[in-house]
């Protein structure tokens, strides 16, 4: 249990919390959500020590014991995995090495014996005869390779450190556990692993994450940023989004009767109750549920960017014929002899561990690159809109605010027009005129996807478009996504995104691709994942 008492931050002139009070209890997930720039990560740093709130307190029960999952990949690199891992339970780590080095020690002496059996006693309490054991279960289930246990943190690359992190925080059962964005850079099969070690944790978990699929698998509870307010809501992520659309709209139709709108809510409330049954704490879960007082669902502050794909018209039977297509890029064969064909209403999601393949075999059929051999035959009726990974180019050294950058890829160019779209975009009042060389990673994003929407393109590229944007303006784009009626390329590391749209999985392989009518869920479970 971790309790936030009265806590107060300000940064110059700026609140970020005001008075607020809040307790995460043992054996509960919380999942803290709220807008960019609320201060997801800054509480979290707030509840672990490493920064100090303006007023207030944060307190835990003495004895008890708090892990954080580490952001600086660099910091252990002198030392070796299974070292990294263990040192998560920081004073167990302590003790075997004073430990080691009283052993070392060629004048051992009668106060080093004595010091050496606490040192055994408080080390065998704190089951320190199975720490290896279960640093390296922790490494196999994040998918460090036993033959790596043993190396320096330097040697691992980029993502395998990540993992090594993770396990670190997870080492040792602690008390309270505190997790930033912990699914970032991690394969689906080891998000798999780390959902359900969570779903089985008896602690206290709380955690920031983009990821929608793995904040309804984990939470029990979200813990909502708004108003400089923290308000805890029982259910997962799914369930506080539409009852807080759904206050929303009561809100809005005040002229109804209060009888017809108490019905509804409680109605709906059932109705995810009676869908309690699908997560580990069915039980308990069902009967929090039943407890929900109306007044306790608020609509949120937090806006949602319009997102909505309109093509200006319909393609034809030919969408798209890819024969023999191979690329090197680097020296590296990335695509090796694909040939697809695509139907009028695919939505195809491809997925394989080269990223590189995925994003240069979008850049081919945009005409940014050029194979080595192959053929590309777009439709006659086609159209076409991309939205790159990486959008630099359009940004970078760009002297335009937003109204003049957007006006470049519409047919209306006159300002009230193009004002109109980039409020959809949540760019309002003076915001829309912001020079576009100092937009954030989620704003850029956001002028992407508008000057798709201008396109009137009836076929769209994304590669990986929920990188940079919060969770509103993922939920916004899934909903527009699925709303589109024409046909879609795109590739994902968002698994609700992936599985509410995509009806066919193409998996890029060293020897070529693999085209399956399916969605992603059916695909994981014929991988065995």
């Amino acid at each position: 249990m971790i309790s936030a008492n009265g806590v107060t931050l300000r940064f110059g002139g700026r609140v970020l919390f005001e008075d607020v009070n809040i307790t995460f209890t043992e054996g509960n997930c919380y999942g803290l959500i709220g807008a960019n720039g609320t201060g997801k990560t800054t509480f979290l740093k707030v509840l672990s020590g490493e920064i100090e709130p303006s007023k207030g307190e944060v307190t835990m029960p003495e004895g008890k014991r708090l892990a954080v999952l580490k952001q600086n990949h660099f910091e252990f690199d002198e030392y070796t995995v299974l070292d990294t891992v263990i040192m998560g339970h920081r004073r167990l780590y302590n003790i075997m090495k004073e430990k080691e080095s009283l052993y070392a020690k060629p004048d051992f002496n009668d106060d080093d014996g004595v010091k050496l059996s606490e040192l055994e006693a408080e080390f065998a309490e704190l089951n320190g005869w199975d720490a290896e054991t279960d640093a390296e279960k922790l490494l196999n289930g994040v998918g460090i390779a036993p033959e790596n246990h043993n190396k320096y943190m330097k040697e691992l690359e980029a993502k395998d450190k990540v993992k090594v992190l993770l396990a670190q925080a997870l080492f040792g059962n602690p008390d309270v556990l505190l997790l930033d964005e912990p699914t970032n850079h991690l394969d689906i099969k080891t998000v798999r692993w780390l959902e359900n070690f969570l779903t089985n944790f008896e602690n206290t978990v709380i955690v920031v994450s983009h990821d929608r699929h793995f904040l309804n698998n984990v939470c029990t509870h979200i813990a909502d940023i708004d108003y400089n307010k923290i308000q805890l809501y029982t259910g997962n992520y799914d369930f506080w989004y539409e009852s807080s659309q759904l206050a929303l709209r009561q809100a809005k139709e005040a002229n109804k009767k209060a009888e017809a709108k108490i019905k509804e809510l409680q109605e709906f409330i059932q109705r995810f109750s009676a869908n309690a049954s699908k997560s580990k704490q069915a039980t308990s879960r069902k009967k929090w549920l039943d407890k929900i007082q109306l007044e306790e669902i608020k609509p949120s502050s937090r806006k949602y960017p319009y997102i909505d794909f309109k093509p200006d018209r319909e393609a034809g039977d030919h969408i798209l014929d890819v024969k023999n297509l191979t690329l090197t890029v680097d020296g590296e064969k990335v695509l090796n002899n694909i040939s697809f064909s695509l139907n009028r209403e695919d939505k195809v999601a491809f997925v394989g561990t080269n990223s590189l393949a995925k994003t240069a075999l979008f850049r081919v059929l945009m005409g940014e690159l050029t194979p080595d051999s192959g053929e590309i035959k777009w439709g006659i009726t086609t159209s076409q809109a991309y939205l790159p990974s990486d959008n630099s180019k359009y940004f970078d050294n760009v002297n335009l605010n937003l109204v003049e950058w957007l006006r470049q890829y519409s047919k209306d160019e006159t300002e009230t027009f193009l004002r109109g779209w980039l409020g959809r975009m949540l760019f309002s009042g003076e915001e829309a005129l912001k020079q576009v060389n100092v937009l954030s990673g989620g704003e850029k994003v956001r002028c992407m996807l508008a000057k798709m929407m201008l396109s009137g393109a009836n076929v769209l590229i994304f590669d990986e478009p929920t990188n940079h944007l919060d969770l509103e303006s993922i939920t916004a784009l899934n909903n527009g996504m699925a709303a589109f009626k024409g046909t879609m390329l795109f590739t994902s590391h968002d698994y609700q995104l992936v599985d509410t749209i995509a009806n066919r999985i193409m998996e890029i392989t060293p020897d070529g691709l693999i085209d399956r009518q399916m969605t992603y869920e059916e695909y994981l479970e014929q991988q065995n994942i």
